[in-house]
């Protein structure tokens, strides 16, 4: 088979491992699409994409449009005669234009078990929702968000341990070990397309800074998985005589006194948010059920 001219499309860290795959198979990138340089820093200077880094380490043309909406963007693509588009968090939704001009289509490679977790956020969704598994879909792109058919999909485990940070990582190596097998067998003609059950599908939105800050009203093990999967960004967070600590690590204590098991017939409870034990290495809060033992904090203005 001849090799393809291949149109990527990824902005942050976790698009680098399936550009890098791309780059060194048989196949040629002509051109990375990634969003515009943004000011970044105390100095405000601008940072390139790390996509935008690795394409230039290697020749390939890059292009930072603010809108792929107009007649200038179709006719770029046009000049570059992709015969497939490859894209991963890019960061916009592309024009039906766009989707359908590719011979092979418009493929995505997106960070969950579609159709569970659609949309911007799918590995702290992941996590919030208590999940044992998550994975990366390659999906056949349509008109719709997350929508299209699913050509191939791998899962990996989500333990107590992980963060949105480790599950990040995982599913970057994960996405890069997949693409060019996937784009392989697309051109071969051996891929089936699966369509999605909309009926199961779980929509995710933006997570915003303010979403991290903990209601200890909540279950302890509902805390400890969003302490999870808001680490490392935005972090979440509560006040201590009137200062802000984020908390960067915390599990259920089932062996607390205060733990349900331990509490039934009890004349009285603490309030919620109450910090019920300290030691050297921990301190722990009664919360709505449950207590949760946070190990590592970070007051305000600190680094650490």
């Amino acid at each position: 088979m001849n090799p393809l001219r291949i149109v990527f499309m990824g902005t942050p860290d976790i698009a680098v491992p399936t550009l890098q795959a791309l780059i060194d198979s048989p196949h040629t990138v002509v051109g990375v699409f990634c969003q515009p340089d943004k000011p970044k820093g105390r100095g405000n200077k601008l940072q390139m994409p790390p996509t935008k880094e690795l394409a230039l380490e290697h020749d390939i043309p890059v292009y930072q449009p603010k809108s792929l909406r107009n007649e200038e963007a179709e006719e770029l693509l046009e000049s570059l005669a992709p015969d497939i588009v490859v894209v991963i968090a890019y960061g916009k939704i592309l024009p039906p234009w766009l989707i359908h001009q590719p011979p092979l289509g418009c493929i995505n490679l997106h960070a969950s078990l579609l159709p569970k977790f659609r949309g911007a956020a799918p590995i702290q969704y992941a996590i919030l929702h208590e999940e044992s598994e998550t994975g990366m879909t390659i999906m056949h792109m349509d008109e719709g968000l997350d929508t299209g058919d699913t050509l191939l999909m791998e899962r990996i485990p989500v333990t107590e341990e992980d963060t949105s940070g480790t599950i990040f990582t995982a599913l970057a190596k994960l996405g890069a070990q997949m693409i060019v097998p996937a784009v392989d067998a697309l051109q071969s003609g051996t891929l089936t397309r699966v369509p999605q059950n909309h009926e199961e599908a779980i929509e995710t939105g933006k997570i915003t800074k303010e979403m991290g800050h903990l209601n200890f009203t909540e279950p302890a093990h509902t805390l400890a998985a969003k302490i999870r999967a808001f680490n490392p960004s935005p972090g979440c967070y509560t006040f201590l005589e009137g200062k802000r600590i984020k908390l960067w690590h915390a599990k259920v204590d089932p062996t607390s006194k205060y733990a349900p098991e331990h509490l039934q017939g009890a004349c009285g409870y603490p309030k919620e948010g109450t910090i019920v034990h300290v030691d050297k290495e921990s301190f722990s809060i009664f919360t709505g059920h449950g207590v949760l033992r946070v190990t590592e904090v970070q007051p305000e203005n600190k680094n650490e």
